[in-house]
């Protein structure tokens, strides 16, 4: 099974990653890592790190001539913020020797990891949870997800995801999202990336679009932020991934764990989601016909029955919550006096809402890959291929 860890702070020396489990003989390069990696530095309402990071990752281990080797993969990449500002980073995330008179960070941020994590950790001081808990880690997840991204690519399986909703502009209804985005995933979901990718919002609709960059202007102006939904769409998996047997092997259940366990997200759903509460039975369940293999009439259901794909796309939407970090303060407790004070402004995004779909998109991988390992095995792609193609068809003339 595919597993991976990162490692490394916001502002530390670099960003460390490992992806184990991977088969032997999987064709992938640096090139192919790092055009995630742009995707994910793009989007209207970004910050100021984004302007001067450029990210990639060095593999270190497990790739020999462009393959897999089946060994564990190490991967680097430095922190541009480190390199930029010498004279403060190393200072405040040395490795040695005393504190001094580095500022310590007493003021947590209301909806952050700050106050938590100090009182878990014992800590008089934030800086070390503001600096493992931020969204910069999703870098080196983007990249080692990549591994798995391109193993799905090989059998045909292909993902893409778009915008749906920032703050209060949005499509109105499933339907209407529907017609935008179904005709384009004939072609595959790498249509959705491909044609969301256009959008500095990453939003499938271009009217859409102009308002979603107003809404964010006008939020910049009053010093708030602003979160949204996305939508990650999967073509190309066959029927039967995952478990009715057992709980912990639910497709639906891994794919959720891994969008809410992501920075910002608060919720996850599959297909119509909490729709299906306002809505009666048939409005809601796909009927099954018989064209050539078993299908829906409708994909309702996101392409996820019993905790098992059902051969259709899998549709998954992520909440996103507004940014914590905003230049309009909120009222926190200073840790030391206790005294009620402002909030510190931190740089950030606001609105991360466009690069998180490529973060989203990135993890999902993983458990879609290990579904695929679960039920045809392997330790070599070329097995693995073999295998895949015997029982589905894909790849036979």
């Amino acid at each position: 099974m595919i597993r991976y860890f990162t490692s490394g702070e916001s502002h530390g020396p670099s960003l460390t990653g490992i992806v184990e489990g991977m088969p032997a003989g999987l064709d992938i390069h640096e090139d192919e890592i790092e055009h995630h990696l742009v995707r994910r530095q793009k989007g209207y309402g970004r910050g100021g790190r984004m302007a001067f990071e450029k990210d990639r990752a060095t593999f270190q281990s497990g790739v020999r001539f462009g393959k897999t080797t089946g060994a564990p993969v190490a991967m680097t990449m430095p922190n541009r913020a480190y390199e930029k500002d010498k004279n403060n980073w190393p200072v405040v995330m040395a490795k040695d020797g005393e504190r001094g008179d580095v500022e310590r960070i007493t003021l947590p941020r209301p909806g952050h990891a700050d106050l938590v994590g100090t009182q878990k950790y014992g800590f008089d001081d934030i800086r070390p949870v503001i600096e493992r808990s931020s969204a910069r880690e999703t870098a080196m997840r983007v990249a080692c997800c990549s591994f798995a991204r391109k193993f799905l690519e090989t059998l045909g399986i292909q993902i893409g995801g778009h915008v749906v909703r920032i703050g209060a502009v949005g499509y109105h209804s499933w339907e209407e999202s529907r017609d935008i985005a179904d005709p384009l995933i004939e072609g595959g979901a790498h249509q959705i990336y491909n044609r969301s990718d256009e959008s500095d919002v990453r939003c499938l609709d271009d009217d859409l679009s102009a308002q979603m960059r107003e809404e964010i202007k006008q939020r910049r102006k009053e010093g708030t932020s602003l979160g949204g939904i996305y939508e990650i769409i999967v073509t190309g998996l066959p029927a039967g991934l995952g478990s009715y047997v057992h709980w912990d092997r639910k497709i639906d259940g891994k794919l959720a764990q891994v969008i809410v366990a992501t920075q910002a997200m608060k919720g996850v759903e599959i297909g119509l989601g909490f729709e299906s509460g306002h809505r009666q039975g048939h409005q809601v369940h796909d009927e099954i016909i018989y064209e050539n293999t078993f299908k829906r009439r409708t994909n309702r259901a996101g392409g996820i029955e019993g905790g098992m794909t059902t051969g259709m796309p899998v549709i998954i939407r992520g909440v996103m919550k507004p940014i914590p970090t905003m230049i309009k303060p909120l009222k926190t407790a200073d840790l030391d006096t206790k005294k009620e004070e402002d909030t510190r402004y931190e740089r950030s995004d606001v609105c991360a809402l466009p690069r998180a779909v490529v973060v989203a998109e990135s993890v999902i991988a993983p458990v879609l890959a290990n579904a695929i390992l679960e039920r045809f095995g392997g330790d070599s792609m070329d097995v693995i291929v073999q295998r895949y193609q015997n029982e589905t068809g894909y790849g036979h003339s």
